[in-house]
């Protein structure tokens, strides 16, 4: 089966993939239709992280990379409404442009995801999401 994934630099040998980070592990989304990672993607862009390029790649291509980079990855099903961490995590040694660095950089690795830890979302945050999410519409 066909699935999208969000890269950065695609196509460069700089390219990343964009992973959520849910506790000390990465996870990659693997989404069932282009336009529910366009969706996910333009969060990403509303909360300044680098725009990433929606890539159709093999499911199974994903998972053995993920099993050999010991990463995880989920299934993102058509209409299920994954959201994005709000700030990024960890600085990498890329940016946009394929330059390498040592110093901090934003990087597309990100915080816990929104099922790791819903207590935490307020009701304002979820507003804001909300009027984000419309806005897209």
């Amino acid at each position: 089966m066909r699935v999208y994934i969000l890269l950065y630099n695609a196509g460069t040998n700089n390219e990343g993939i964009h992973t959520v980070q849910v506790g000390d592990r990465n996870k990659i989304l693997m989404f069932t239709e282009k336009d529910d990672a366009e969706r996910y993607a333009l969060m990403l862009e509303a909360q300044d992280f680098p725009t990433p390029t929606i890539e159709a790649i093999d499911e199974e291509e994903v998972k053995a990379f993920c099993k050999n980079a010991d990463y995880d990855c989920e299934l993102i099903q058509a209409g299920k409404l994954a959201l994005p961490p709000e700030h990024n995590l960890e600085p990498t040694d890329w940016d946009e442009e394929g330059n390498y660095s040592t110093q901090d950089t934003e990087t597309p690795e990100s915080t816990k995801s929104p099922e790791s830890d819903k207590s935490t979302i307020s009701n304002e945050e979820l507003d804001r999401i909300r009027s984000q999410l419309e806005g897209l519409l």
